[in-house]
C-alpha cells in the first residue's frame, strides 16, 4: 500500500520528522539527481535546474550539487533568493561546487529541466515570468509535484509542466491521483527520506494488497465458489456471456446465467449453466454471488428479486439505473458504477470522498470505475491505478463485476474482492493490449492467468 496524503499532512509529515532539514534536503536532492541520472542524464549533459525561494528549491540546489559533481554541465536558473535557512545552506552548497546560478531568464536550450520551484507549497497564481518554461522543448523532471498543478485537486488552471517523471518524498500527492494530476506528473517515484509517516486520505493499492484465494486440495466444483449471472437481454447477451466466462476463469467453481436468452447464452457459453429468469429466487439461494445488470436492461423487478434473496450481490450496468432496489442488499453488496452512473445513485461528486460518503450511505462496497479506480467501504478510500485507456471499451466492466464476483465467492470480504478484481482486472488489460487489442472477449480469458488457482 502506498499511501496517498494532502498537501497540508504532508507539511506535517516534514514537521514531526526527527532529522534535521539539511539532513532531509540533502537526501531528497540526492533522490532527485538519481532519477536525472535514470533518465539518461551523464557526464557532459545539459540540464537546467529551476528554482523557487522555498525548500522545494533547495531540494533543486542540492540536485544540482550531485549532478555537477558527476561531470553534468548544470546550471541553476533561480525565480528569487532564497527565503529559508535550508534553502540558502543549500544555495551555499551549490555554489561551492561551482554550480552557475543565474536569475530565471527565459528556456535555453538543454537536455533536462529540473523543475524545483513550488512543489506541494504551490498556490494558485504563477508568476508571468514562468509561463514561458512551461512549454520548454526538453523532458522536464518535477520535484514533489509539477510547479502549477495543484496538490490536492490536480487542478491547474493556469497551466502547469508537464513532466515526464516526477519524484515526491514519503507519500504521494492527492493531486499526483486526480484532475489533471496523472497527465502532468508522469511517472511518479516515490522517494524514503526519512519522513514521519502521515495520515493517508486514499490508499493506492500494490500487488501484495490484492489477494487471491488458494484452492483446497478437496475442492469440488462447488465449494470453489459458485457465482450466477443475472442478464443477458435480447441485443445485449454478450454481457452476461463475458461476465460469467470472466468469473469462470477467475476462479469460480461453478458459473451460471439466468437470462431471458438463455438458448442464445447457451450457444455462446457452453462452458457456463444457462437457466430461464423465471425461477430467479430459488437460483439465487443456490449460488454463493449473484451478479445483476450485465445487459439486463430495464427490468426493476428483476433487481429487487436478487437484491432480497441473494446471499451477496454485486449489482453493475443496468442494475445501478435506481437506488432503491439496491437498498435491500444492504451489507451484503458491491456496486460498480462509473462516474455517470454513479451520478444516477448520488448528487455526490463522482470522486473519493463522494464514493465513500454514498458507501456509508447504502452500507455497501463502492467501486468507482475510472482512473484512478476508487473502491471503498466508507473507510479511507483505495485508489487502483493499474490498466488504462485500453480499458475504455464495451464490455470490460462485464468482465469486471464477475471477477470482483468470483473472488468473493472464493472466500475474500467484499472490499478485499474489489480491490484485488480491480487491480488484476487492470494488470490482465495492460498486458494483453502489449500483444493485441484488450477486447473484453479476449480479457475475460486473459484474466485466468492472473487468478492465482
Amino acid at each position: 500500500m502506498i499511501p496517498v496524503v494532502t498537501a497540508a499532512e504532508s507539511a506535517r509529515m516534514d514537521q514531526r520528522a526527527t532529522d534535521p532539514v539539511e539532513v532531509l534536503m540533502d537526501r531528497a536532492g540526492l533522490a532527485v539527481a538519481l532519477e536525472a541520472v535514470e533518465m539518461g542524464v551523464g557526464y557532459g549533459s545539459r540540464v537546467v535546474v529551476l528554482c523557487g525561494p522555498g525548500n522545494n528549491g533547495g531540494d533543486g540546489y542540492v540536485a544540482a550539487r550531485y549532478l555537477r559533481r558527476r561531470g553534468v554541465a548544470v546550471t541553476v536558473h533561480a525565480l528569487a533568493e532564497p527565503r529559508t535557512d535550508a534553502a540558502r545552506w543549500a544555495t551555499d552548497g551549490a555554489r561551492r561546487t561551482g554550480v552557475p546560478i543565474v536569475p530565471l531568464g527565459t528556456p535555453r536550450p538543454c537536455d533536462l529541466v529540473i523543475d524545483a520551484l513550488f512543489g506541494g507549497g504551490f498556490r494558485r497564481g504563477l508568476p508571468a515570468e514562468l509561463r514561458p518554461w512551461l512549454s520548454v522543448d526538453a523532458p522536464v523532471l518535477s520535484v514533489d509535484v509539477p510547479t502549477g498543478l495543484d496538490p490536492d485537486t490536480g487542478e491547474a488552471p493556469d497551466g502547469a509542466f508537464c513532466a515526464t517523471r516526477t519524484v515526491t518524498f514519503g507519500a504521494l500527492k492527492v493531486g499526483h491521483l486526480l484532475g489533471e494530476g496523472p497527465d502532468r506528473s508522469g511517472l511518479v517515484t516515490v522517494a524514503d527520506i526519512g519522513l514521519a509517516e502521515g495520515e493517508p486520505v486514499l490508499r493506492m493499492a500494490e500487488a501484495l494488497d490484492c489477494p487471491r484465494p488458494e484452492r483446497s486440495r478437496l475442492a469440488h466444483k462447488w465449494s470453489a465458489g459458485s457465482v450466477l449471472i443475472v442478464g443477458g437481454n435480447a441485443g445485449m447477451t454478450g454481457a452476461a456471456v463475458m461476465a460469467g466466462r470472466a468469473a469462470l476463469h477467475f476462479g469460480a467453481g461453478a458459473v451460471g446465467v439466468a437470462s431471458p436468452q438463455r438458448d442464445t447464452v447457451a450457444a455462446l457459453g457452453p462452458e457456463l449453466l444457462t437457466y430461464a429468469i423465471d425461477d430467479l429466487e430459488g437460483l439465487c439461494r443456490r449460488y454463493d454471488v449473484v451478479v445483476v445488470g450485465p445487459g439486463l436492461g430495464d427490468l426493476p423487478d428483476v433487481v429487487a428479486t436478487v437484491t432480497e434473496h441473494a446471499a451477496a450481490v454485486v449489482a453493475d450496468a443496468d442494475a445501478l439505473a435506481d437506488r432503491d432496489p439496491l437498498e435491500a442488499a444492504r451489507g451484503r453488496l458491491v456496486i460498480t458504477p462509473h462516474a455517470g452512473e454513479f451520478g444516477r445513485l448520488t448528487d455526490h461528486h463522482p470522486g473519493p470522498d463522494g464514493a465513500g460518503t454514498l458507501a456509508r450511505e447504502m452500507g455497501c462496497v463502492v467501486l468507482l470505475k475510472g482512473w484512478p479506480t476508487f473502491v471503498t467501504d466508507g473507510g479511507v478510500p483505495w485508489a487502483v491505478v493499474s490498466g488504462g485507456p485500453e480499458l475504455a471499451t464495451i464490455g470490460t466492466g462485464d468482465v469486471l463485476a464477475g471477477m470482483i464476483a468470483a473472488l468473493w465467492a472464493r472466500g475474500l470480504d467484499p472490499i478485499d474482492a474489489a480491490r484485488s478484481a480491480a487491480f488484476w482486472h487492470g494488470v490482465a488489460a495492460a498486458e494483453l493490449a502489449e500483444q493485441t487489442t484488450a477486447t473484453a472477449d479476449r480479457l475475460a480469458y486473459h484474466v485466468g492467468r492472473y487468478a492465482g488457482v
